[in-house]
């Protein structure tokens, strides 16, 4: 499913992306859900997170690792009650996290 997701990303996008790794997690750990703790919904599902240093962060000098976006396997399967759901929450958890990582915040993305 991220793999289609990716392939539908628009040529334009796709092409500006460089050195992300896009990792399937089973649950999100500790400390990602501390980095959000104070963004959103107490109850939401944290279905993806962007870990990383975003494009419009960066300076010349800066010797980065990949970026990397993990989607969560786990809370994916208990918000989706279809396969479609599902492929469409995956394909919206990449577009969003990609959208971190291009340097828009929660409040920018849809």
């Amino acid at each position: 499913m991220v793999s289609e997701a990716l392939d539908a990303l628009p040529k334009r996008f796709a092409d500006l992306v460089e050195n992300v790794v896009i990792a399937v997690e089973d649950e999100p750990n500790d400390e990602d859900l501390e980095s959000i703790e104070d963004d959103g919904d107490a109850d939401s599902e944290l279905l993806g997170i962007y870990r990383g240093v975003a494009l419009t962060e960066r300076t010349h000098d800066m010797q980065l690792l990949p970026d990397e976006i993990a989607v969560f396997r786990g809370p994916i399967n208990r918000v989706a009650r279809t396969r479609e759901e599902a492929v469409h929450e995956v394909r919206e958890t990449v577009i969003h996290e990609l959208g971190h990582y291009f340097g828009l915040d929660d409040d920018e993305l849809p």
